[in-house]
């Protein structure tokens, strides 16, 4: 039920009193209706209006991002219903389309061990996909957001299997000089401030050079809190580990996390800037450069603890996030005769660092007690050569605090050249050549505080002679990751659509690509106890260990799609379309030690890429005048070999792995609406429907949800509804809107274990506007309910948790546009 607050109260009251609601029936029949305003996209690679475009496409263009408050990636896929993410914070989340999703590997290890999106994500003409940690740029001076659901393999190669999202900037204008800035500040429910600001400028140098500059400033106060908590180890929480085997009269040291409790702990920034060039050789030719820089930073974690209360946690050590990228990108462009030619090429390069409390994994790992406790056994000091103070005559198990600190940098370096003909003629060609050298260099540190009071010695001698660091680790780091994955693509790709009528087109689109992946360095564990043993040298080497060498994964493939557009009437386009997509396979850790248990299967050295099969059938078009737009489509996906990750701390030694597990099918609908009803009235709409089915378990390592399951994180039915109303006030112009997201229930995982129900949520914004010339006044109210929506429930870090949205919100912004 609606709280009724004292500020809800006044959007009501200016909904009701505003023309909206005193205008007759006589008058909205009288009233000249305006045509609903299309955009230009480039989803087909040129540009074009998107009701011209024969393939699914969702966008947001600027207006619409700045009308509906859109600044990080999360509260862009609200308005998006066919995209979901399984995610725990900023940067932190893996992005699906269409219900193709499966549960995310922790970002502990998405650089040594998380498979490669299959959502493909694009900032311009470059791919910024990376496993388990989404580029979360901030939307400040964006054209639009395309989002281009199902297989995308023909143009956009690898990962653009669910789809694709792009960001697309701003760039300079040679013809106008303009600038704008907008300000805001709001305040979370029991949480704390936030405020934001952000500006642009283009300024023309002469009729032939213009640059572009953009600055952002952005905080987002918190509203988690973590409260006072003290554990200790427990040997009935964790009965298949050596914990459950110590003697009873063991006792056992409480960790306290009193100097972390903090109130609101989990703030977040973001702050970047993009200069832009523009330079116009002739009327045919012109060249554009753009740098883009950007750090979010984060404190705490996103997601609460049920247990411990409402938005509440219990965290032992420093939850603390960094992530920064730069990107420098160029594009010459230009004609030769009718031929339309590009050449762009980017460098990207991202690091982030991070921090974890990890104190939780006290209540799933296997050998705890090995790393935790003392040893009551005398012969070990004959027998391994250890000091006689880890040897007590009462087991004692000391400080159970453990963290996570991990540093990762991604370097990436992508070329591509394409043609394209002449878009007037009866038969149309683009066809290019694109190049991708990524590179993701992780080191994870595994931090178990009790280890050197336990006799652990530092990590050396370390294994791997490719590693980035050969430097011992400080003690207290009882496990790492030292570990470089590449991937080197080359691919080339076309598409030929040809008129047999004036209406009636097809399209024939193909991709071949060869990749190859390697996964170099190590993985090492602290010497402990047993000195002089097998123990002293506990390294795996991935050039060497478990069936891994010096030779990469090799695969190539060719990609088809087909396409066939029929325009029924000038504002009705038909079209169906077949298309397939792919993301690479790669390396397991553990792959090819054996199991530590016999009756399991032993974990293959590589995993291979899952196959898409997309069919679908879709319409857009423009009614009654033009004053409806109603696009949408339907379409079949069968989705084979999916790779599922796994976490195992009991049977598979290094624990998580991933397989080619599983088969499923996707039936699914999605549809937007939008309808000027009358001259100032604007109704949106967008809904998406998705019966996803688990046909066929492949894999033998991974227990999964029984054949005929729910595929995890997609609700069935998933939909917003959004209206707006623009009115005269005297010398403004005034605006009210009221915005309802719905997703239904949705199960949290894959894996048989760790699956269970996610609730349905509904959350409803609203906000009141006034403008005058450039300036604009505007009040909102995000999550007007106070709805805890349950994104992401998860036990990553070994503790249920709940991933939510942000509590009620009210805010203020200023905006000024020349």
């Amino acid at each position: 039920m609606l709280n009724r607050t004292p500020v809800s109260q006044a959007v009501i009251l200016a909904l009701l009193s505003s023309p909206a609601f005193a205008q007759t029936d006589e008058e909205t029949t009288e009233a000249k209706l305006k045509e609903v305003e299309t955009i230009t996209i480039t989803a087909t690679k040129r540009r074009q209006n998107i009701q011209a475009t024969p393939v699914a496409v969702q966008a947001m263009s600027e207006s619409d991002l700045r009308d509906q408050n859109i600044g990080n990636f999360d509260d862009f896929v609200r308005y998006m219903p066919n995209v979901s993410l399984g995610g725990r914070g900023p940067g932190q989340s893996d992005v699906f389309i269409r219900g193709m999703a499966i549960q995310p590997i922790s970002v502990m290890l998405s650089g040594a061990q998380g498979t490669m999106p299959n959502v493909a994500l694009y900032l311009d003409e470059q791919p910024v996909t990376a496993p388990g940690r989404n580029l979360d740029v901030y939307a400040a001076d964006l054209e639009r957001i395309e989002v281009l659901p199902g297989p995308q393999g023909t143009l956009f190669g690898a990962s653009s299997q669910a789809g694709t999202i792009r960001y697309i900037t701003n760039k300079p204008r040679l013809d106008a000089f303009t600038a704008g800035f907008s300000g805001s500040v709001e305040h979370t429910e029991n949480g704390e401030m936030s405020n934001a600001m952000e500006g642009f400028l283009n300024l023309p140098l002469t009729e032939n050079l213009a640059v572009r500059a953009t600055l952002y400033n952005v905080h987002r106060g918190g509203y988690i809190d973590n409260v006072y908590g003290e554990f200790t180890l427990d040997p009935s929480i964790n009965p298949d580990s050596a914990v459950a085997w110590l003697p009873e009269d063991t006792t056992y040291e409480t960790a306290y996390n009193t100097p972390l409790v903090e109130d609101d702990f989990n703030d977040s920034f973001y702050k970047g800037y993009r200069l832009g060039l523009k330079y116009r050789f002739n009327d045919d030719w012109e060249l554009l450069v753009q740098h883009m820089a950007q750090e979010v930073g984060a404190d705490g974690v996103f997601d609460y603890d049920p247990e411990v209360g409402d938005l509440q946690v219990q965290r032992y050590f420093p939850d603390k996030l960094r992530d920064a990228f730069g990107q420098t990108s160029w594009t010459l462009e230009g004609r030769l005769g009718t031929l339309e030619m590009i050449y762009t090429g980017a460098f990207l390069d991202r690091e982030v660092e991070q921090s974890i409390d990890y104190t939780g994994y006290n209540n799933a790992g296997a050998f705890i007690a090995y790393y935790t406790c003392t040893y009551d056994n005398p012969d070990y000091i004959i027998n391994y050569g250890i000091s006689p103070d880890v040897i007590t005559d009462v087991r004692e198990c000391k400080d159970p605090t453990k963290g996570f600190k991990g540093f990762q940098e991604h370097t990436r370096m992508t070329h591509e050249f394409r043609v394209t003909t002449d878009i007037n003629q009866p038969w149309r060609v683009t066809a290019g050549v694109f190049y991708d050298d990524y590179e993701i260099e992780t080191q994870d540190d595994f931090l178990y505080l009790a280890t050197p009071e336990l006799g652990f010695a530092p990590n050396a001698p370390i294994s791997g002679a490719n590693n980035i660091n050969n430097s011992t680790r400080p003690p207290g780091v009882a496990f790492f990751n030292d570990i470089t994955r590449t991937e080197e693509q080359i691919a080339l790709f076309g598409e030929l659509s040809v008129d047999f009528t004036e209406r009636l087109t097809a399209t024939v689109g193909l991709r071949w690509y060869d990749i190859e992946s390697d996964f170099t360095g190590s993985s090492n564990f602290a010497n402990g106890i047993f000195q002089g043993s097998v123990d002293s040298d506990r390294g795996r080497d991935y050039d060497s260990s478990g069936g891994h060498s010096t030779e990469p994964l090799s695969e190539s493939d060719w990609i088809p799609k087909v396409n066939l557009s029929y325009q029924a009437t000038d504002d009705v386009l038909l079209y169906t379309t077949y298309s397939e997509g792919f993301r690479p396979g790669g390396f397991n850790r553990g792959g090819g030690i054996p199991s530590n248990n016999p009756e399991f299967p032993d974990v293959g050295v590589t995993y291979g890429t899952d196959e898409v099969i997309n069919y679908e059938a879709g319409w857009k078009s423009m009614l009654f005048g033009r004053t409806l737009r109603w696009n949408g489509n339907l379409y079949f996906i069968e989705w084979n070999d999916m790779q599922v990750s796994r976490f195992d701390p009991v049977n598979v030694s290094i624990l998580t792995f991933i397989e080619n597990a599983a088969d499923s099918e996707i039936l699914g609908l999605e549809t937007d609406v939008v309808w000027n009803a009358t001259d100032n009235l604007t109704l949106y709409a967008a809904v998406s429907y998705n019966d996803t089915e688990l046909t066929a378990i492949t894999g033998e390592a991974i227990e999964l949800a029984p054949i005929g399951s729910e595929l995890p994180l997609t609700p069935e039915f998933q939909g917003n509804v959004r209206a707006r109303y623009d009115w005269e006030l005297g010398e403004y112009l005034a605006n009210w809107q009221v915005g309802v997201q719905y997703a239904g229930k949705s199960w949290s995982s894959i894996v048989a274990e760790e699956r269970e129900r996610q609730d349905s949520y509904t959350l409803v914004n609203a906000s009141v506007g006034i403008d005058k010339d450039e300036w604009g006044l505007k009040f909102y109210i995000d999550n007007l309910t106070d709805e805890r929506a349950e994104l992401f429930i998860n036990n990553q870090d070994d503790t249920r948790r709940i991933s939510t949205n942000r509590p009620r919100t009210f805010g203020m912004a200023l905006s000024y546009y020349y």
